[in-house]
Order: C-alpha cells, then sequence, then structure tokens
C-alpha cells in the first residue's frame, strides 16, 4: 500500500501530520512500548527525595509510613486505570506519577500539622517543585506526542489534589480559618453538581482567564504558608484568591447554562 498523508490532531490542541503506511500501527505501536520501558524510573525518585526532606525536618514515624502508603496506593490506582484504559505510560505520566507522590508526602504531613508551621519554607519548597513540574509534563506530553485523555485527566486530579491539600495545611497550622478550605473543595463540588445537572459536565473552551485564576490560588497558598506576610496580608490575600476563584467559576456556569439546551442535544 503506498503511504499517504493523513491530518491527525490530539487533545493538546496540536495538530500533526503523520506519514501512514501499511505497517505504520505496528511502527507506532513499537514506539510507544519502547518509551514505556524508558520512562526515566529517576522521576519517581522525586517522592523519596520528599521523604528524605520530610525526616529530616522532625516528621514522626507515622508520618513517614502513611506518606509511603498514600504514595503506593496512588501509584498503585494510577498504574491500573492506565492498564485499563490502555495508555502506554511513557515519560510526561511518570513524571505526573511523581508529582502525585509528592502531593502523598506533602498530604501525610497533615498529619503532623506543626510542620506546616515550624518547617514552613520547606513546606512551601516541596508544593512549589510539584507546581513547577506541572509545566513540564505537558512539555514532554506535547513534544513526544504522548498527548492523552487519560494523561491531562491525571494531570488535572494532581492538581486539584495539591491545591485542597494546601488549604488543608494553611488551616491546620492555624494560618486561617477553615473556610481557606472553600478553595480546595470549590472544584469537587463543580464535579458532584454535574452529575445532577449533566449541562455542567460539558467541555469549556480554553481559557486564559482560569489559568491565571489557578496559578494565582495556589501562589496565594504558597505565600500564607511563609512567614514573608503578615496574618492580616495572608488573610486578605487568600480572601481574593477565594473571591476570583468564585468569580471565575461563575463566568464557567453562566456559559454552560446559556448552552444547555444544545448541550443536551449533543
Amino acid at each position: 500500500m503506498s503511504p499517504v498523508l493523513t491530518e491527525t490532531s490530539s487533545n493538546c490542541g496540536i495538530v500533526t501530520f503523520m506519514r501512514l503506511s501499511a505497517d505504520t500501527p505496528n511502527t507506532i505501536s513499537r514506539q510507544q512500548s519502547a518509551r514505556s520501558l524508558r520512562a526515566p524510573a529517576v522521576v519517581l525518585l522525586l517522592p523519596a527525595l520528599g521523604l528524605m526532606v520530610l525526616a529530616l525536618s522532625g516528621a514522626n514515624t507515622l508520618t513517614l509510613m502513611v506518606a509511603v502508603l498514600l504514595a503506593l496506593a496512588a501509584g498503585g490506582a494510577v498504574y491500573y486505570r492506565a492498564e485499563q484504559s490502555g495508555v502506554a505510560f511513557g515519560w510526561a505520566n511518570s513524571l505526573t506519577l511523581a508529582r502525585a507522590g509528592l502531593v502523598s508526602v506533602l498530604a501525610a504531613t497533615l498529619l503532623d500539622p506543626a510542620l506546616y508551621r515550624e518547617q514552613a519554607w520547606i513546606m512551601a519548597g516541596l508544593a512549589l517543585l510539584t507546581l513547577a513540574l506541572d509545566g513540564l509534563d505537558g512539555w514532554l506530553a506535547r513534544r513526544l506526542n504522548e498527548c492523552t485523555d487519560f494523561g491531562a485527566r491525571f494531570d488535572m486530579e494532581v492538581d486539584a489534589a495539591l491545591i485542597l491539600v494546601l488549604c488543608l495545611g494553611v488551616m491546620a497550622a492555624g494560618l486561617a480559618g477553615p473556610w481557606v478550605v472553600l478553595l480546595g473543595l470549590m472544584r469537587y463540588a463543580f464535579v458532584a453538581a454535574a452529575f445532577f445537572l449533566p449541562w455542567l459536565g460539558a467541555p469549556l473552551p480554553t481559557s486564559l482567564r482560569r489559568k491565571a485564576v489557578c496559578v494565582w490560588q495556589v501562589a496565594a497558598l504558597l505565600l500564607a504558608l511563609t512567614p514573608v506576610v503578615g496574618p492580616i496580608a495572608s488573610g486578605a490575600i487568600l480572601l481574593s484568591a477565594l473571591l476570583s476563584l468564585a468569580l471565575s467559576f461563575s463566568i464557567d456556569i453562566g456559559w454552560l447554562w446559556r448552552r444547555r439546551a444544545s448541550i443536551a442535544l449533543t
């Protein structure tokens, strides 16, 4: 069969052109398998680095054990889901999994909330590392043609978990009241509401405003963790993040509401 030029599009919004031939499916499958096998095990050492930093910061044995269990549970669940979805676990997903491991370390530290107060710079550093790697896994996915719906959803869930854990850490350390948890719960409430109002689950267009609000949300939580700002300024910063998030959700809900009739027909 003579080769033909076919247009394909990825879920990352990048249009590519591939030269297809009779053996292309097998070739692509072999390439994906090879990348999956070469997926850098070193990125999975990041959670181990987080554990070591946690131990040196004075975390107790229970906290360290729970961190390990959470990381293993998260890794097992993700690998199982990837296997069920038929997704090759390449470099990008491996890096996202490493980020999930760091979130597990931060989550386990909630058992010893004094660490969020006494080792604020270390906790903020681990969170900042997790956030910084967020852009790298997406770049790798596009660069290595590993963009998948699974990878995009996995990345989003890790981001949401990081924000919720930071909210709980800020509250547990006494740096803000219980209201700060709304920053982390609002997204989960939106997803839950979509079960009862299916039009809320329709895809939303890409939005720079939504990305900016997300960045400010994490930045506000990181600032609240560190002694850079005082309690009053910290509260004002967190409140601004909460109000901007609520406004962003209101805009998206309004957009979906106006199109609910057409959404119901699709």
